[in-house]
């Protein structure tokens, strides 16, 4: 019986995979390189190569809704055949005909496990690198622009309660991989004295810890916002944080990251004490975490409801499964926002469509075994 069912499974499955990353792949990837090949002069043998690297993204993204079609549109076939029927007389259980399929999903899960964590945050972050060479190769490449990091520090007040206050603000225009160009510096993490500094460019010193200026002016002002000093200088040294630093090497896309790389990320920003940054961070690593686990969701739904006794056609089928997918993906979206937002947990925020879907996959599962 397994061996049948996995045999009807399979070729669905495929057949979804290919479909569902072709269709993506289009609508993302082949419109945008074509609008770039004809406006601005894109090799067709980069754009090849671009396409191949976002494909690894749309198998990712595939393989759960491949799996929901691949279930739905099976156990529907043998329902409306009356296989099922046929199983449950000679005293196969709705469970143990479903576990063939929840047990796939768990393969798949693990395929999708390591296409999203090895496969395609790499893809993704060579193709977005392919892209920028090839259409910048007159120019200098920057490896980051607009370099913004706020410090804050808690202060505890005569009534016991803390606010927080902006200590250092760190800015530069740009970041070539050496050095940061256009910088504007606030320091007030000194008491009795404020400083401002402007400077053409800076390099991290890592042998003495510190930053090295070029080519720029410190201004001094007191507490009370009275001037105090003007001091221009060719090099001069500051002892400030490397964060900034750390944030233009690492700063990447988060579909570029896998969840290491994503958790280092979140210790960098969390210096920073951006906490709407924070809590994106945190929703995407859930995220990631998460995303895996529908392909086990989508399974054991898919076959729940194919397995409602019924006569359906493919096309109905597949017309559930793309009711149920849009379904889906609104939860995830309107719940990582929430999550993004505050209003209910990280990990709820990427969770909590999972939770639905499986409640609804165990209650329609419960009520055909009832019948």
């Amino acid at each position: 019986m397994d061996r049948y069912l996995a045999s009807e499974l399979l070729p669905v499955f495929f057949f979804g995979v290919g479909a569902f990353s072709s269709l993506g792949v289009t609508i993302d990837a082949v419109f945008d390189l074509v609008r770039k090949i004809v406006e601005s002069g894109l090799p067709i043998d980069i754009a090849i190569q671009v396409f191949l690297l976002k494909l690894p993204n749309f198998i990712v993204l595939a393989f759960p809704m491949s799996t929901l079609l691949a279930t739905l549109m099976t156990y529907s076939r043998l329902s409306s055949d009356s296989e099922l029927i046929a199983l449950r007389g000679c005293g196969v259980s709705v469970y143990r005909m479903v576990l063939t399929a929840v047990m796939l999903s768990l393969v798949v899960t693990g395929m999708t496990f390591v296409f999203n964590e090895h496969i395609a945050p790499a893809a993704n972050y060579q193709a977005a690198n392919t892209l920028e060479q090839a259409l910048k190769s007159d120019k200098p490449i920057l490896k980051q622009q607009n370099i913004f990091y706020p410090e804050y520090r808690e202060n505890l007040q005569p009534d016991g309660t803390k606010i927080k206050i902006l200590i250092r603000l760190f800015y530069a225009d740009q970041f070539d991989g050496k050095r940061m160009k256009g910088l504007t510096i606030i320091d007030r993490s000194t008491e009795g004295v404020n400083q401002i500094v402007v400077s053409e460019s800076a390099r991290w010193n890592a042998s003495q810890n510190v930053w090295d200026f070029y080519n720029g002016t410190i201004y001094l002002v007191a507490p009370d916002r009275s001037y105090r000093n003007i001091l221009r200088f060719e090099q001069q040294q500051l002892k400030l944080p490397r964060t900034p630093l750390s944030l233009a090497e690492k700063s990447r896309d988060y579909g570029e990251m896998n969840i290491g790389e994503a958790l280092e990320q979140l210790e960098v920003e969390r210096l920073g004490g951006d906490r709407q940054k924070i809590r994106k961070l945190q929703v995407r690593i859930q995220q990631k975490i998460s995303l895996p686990f529908v392909c086990v969701v989508f399974g054991l739904v898919g076959a729940a409801m194919g397995s409602i006794p019924q006569r359906t056609g493919r096309g109905t089928s597949f017309g559930i499964s793309v009711i149920v997918i849009f379904s889906y993906y609104l939860i995830f979206f309107i719940s990582g926002a929430m999550g993004q937002a505050g209003v209910i947990s990280p990990f709820m925020g990427a969770w909590l469509p999972n939770f639905m879907f499986l409640g609804i996959g165990a209650f329609l599962l419960m009520r055909v075994a009832k019948r």
